[in-house]
């Protein structure tokens, strides 16, 4: 059976440890060398940047996030030990790790390393299909005679590269589509390399929940429990036909990843249509000071990854979900395109304010959509809003000094919340 060592990138038979550099961090299979569809995931991606400019945090816990009152961004597995989890409440994450290291997120430095993993990804295969800043798909078929070496090998040697020249560790899950190649990654975790082969295709599949399906969350899990669907095994018993009757094309699809089937295609030109962001609270709120905290924090996220993708959009979309799972989403359409975080902050809080909502919230999002090239954007400002100018120049001007300065170099007060 073919294996492979991820220290020195050897390649030979069945064995446990590296017969050349002695290293345990084999992975052996026995489609190994012939499979080429992959999904890359950074480790814990802000916070091992956080570490890596900081080598004292090296073994300490570290949390991405706001103020005590706002909640956590992302952290570090040391936390993820101790309990902490994305979108927990900041007092929470504290209770249950109060030797935790707060850092607030640097979104610029986080896409500036983000493309410098892309570049290295280029450098394999021109068939990338990023899903976010640390996480995207490649597809390495017919690379192997063009690099002389099979697609595990280079994948291995990507994510070697990432940590040698970058600092930073990734996890690979190969397969033979998407839909696998995203389960595999999240299998070994962290600086993992799982494969999940053709022939165990069904097999693996068979007693996992059915939550292990990419897009069915929460409330999708519920319909299914309600049908008697807990596991791929029991969405295999049922009737293709009775599938699409009961949950439409959702039906139909599900029907086809139970059996480990999916024919999308890793594309690399497919166009982005929105950039949007979105949180999920530990607990519900209805706090109004932590909703608009949020707000903000999502209209940054939103507008640092429109400016790094030179877009713009002439759409701002907010989004927020009840305790009872129920969703509201509110879209407005601008006088022209904007990537301006103050813009689409300002324009998601009037969208939240027009719903009068009281009640406790889930989750929040806010995003934007009908894109364009940033060079169409923010020309005219808002004949309605006089300041709005000197507030796009005050943003342009923090922008570069968190550039040169990094992201906590200013930061506004209700980013803190």
């Amino acid at each position: 059976m073919p294996s492979l060592c991820r220290a020195c990138l050897q390649s030979f038979p069945d064995a446990r440890r590296c017969p050349r550099c002695g290293s345990p961090r084999v992975t052996t299979h026995p489609e190994l060398f012939d499979l080429s569809i992959a999904h890359m995931d950074c480790d814990a991606f802000y916070a091992s940047v956080e570490k890596r400019d900081r080598p004292e945090l090296a073994d300490k816990p570290v949390i991405i996030g706001g103020g005590r009152r706002g909640v956590v961004s992302t952290c570090c597995y040391v936390a993820r030990i101790r309990g902490v989890r994305s979108a927990m409440p900041m007092f929470k994450a504290l209770a249950l790790c109060p030797d935790a290291v707060i850092i607030k997120g640097r979104m610029s430095l986080y896409v500036e390393v983000s493309q410098a993993i892309r570049a290295m990804m280029e450098e394999l295969t021109p068939d990338i299909e990023p899903l976010s800043l640390d996480e995207a798909f490649l597809d390495l078929t017919g690379t192997a005679r063009l690099h002389g070496q099979p697609p595990a090998v280079m994948l291995a040697r990507l994510v070697a590269r990432m940590q040698a020249e970058l600092g930073i560790t990734g996890s690979i899950g190969l397969s033979h589509n998407k839909f696998l190649a995203k389960i595999a990654s999240d299998l070994d975790k962290p600086r993992g390399f799982s494969v999940i082969g053709a022939a165990e295709t069904e097999t693996f599949l068979a007693d996992k929940p059915v939550g292990i399906i990419w897009g069915v969350g929460l409330v999708g899990q519920e319909s299914l429990k309600k049908a008697g669907i807990n596991t791929i095994a029991d969405l295999r018993r049922w009737d293709r036909a009775d599938l699409g009757r009961r949950f439409g094309s959702m039906g139909d699809r599900l029907w086809h990843l139970a059996r480990g089937q999916d024919r999308r295609r890793v594309s690399a030109r497919r166009p982005v249509k929105s950039i949007s962001k979105e949180t999920t609270f530990h607990e519900n709120t209805a706090d109004p000071d932590i909703l608009d905290g949020h707000l903000w924090r999502l209209a940054e996220q939103v507008s640092a990854r429109a400016k790094a993708k030179g877009l713009a959009g002439r759409v701002v979309t907010m989004k927020i979900k009840r305790a009872d799972f129920t969703s509201v989403t509110r879209r407005h359409a601008l006088s022209e395109p904007t990537q301006m975080a103050d813009r689409i902050y300002r324009e998601g809080r009037a969208l939240f304010d027009a719903l009068g909502w009281s009640g406790p919230a889930r989750l929040i999002g806010v995003g934007i959509s009908d894109l364009v090239p940033e060079d169409q954007a923010d020309r005219a400002g808002d004949l309605l809003d006089p300041d709005a100018a000197r507030r796009a120049e005050a943003e342009r001007a923090t922008d570069a000094i968190r550039a040169r300065f990094g992201e906590d170099a200013i930061r506004k007060g209700r980013a803190l919340r």
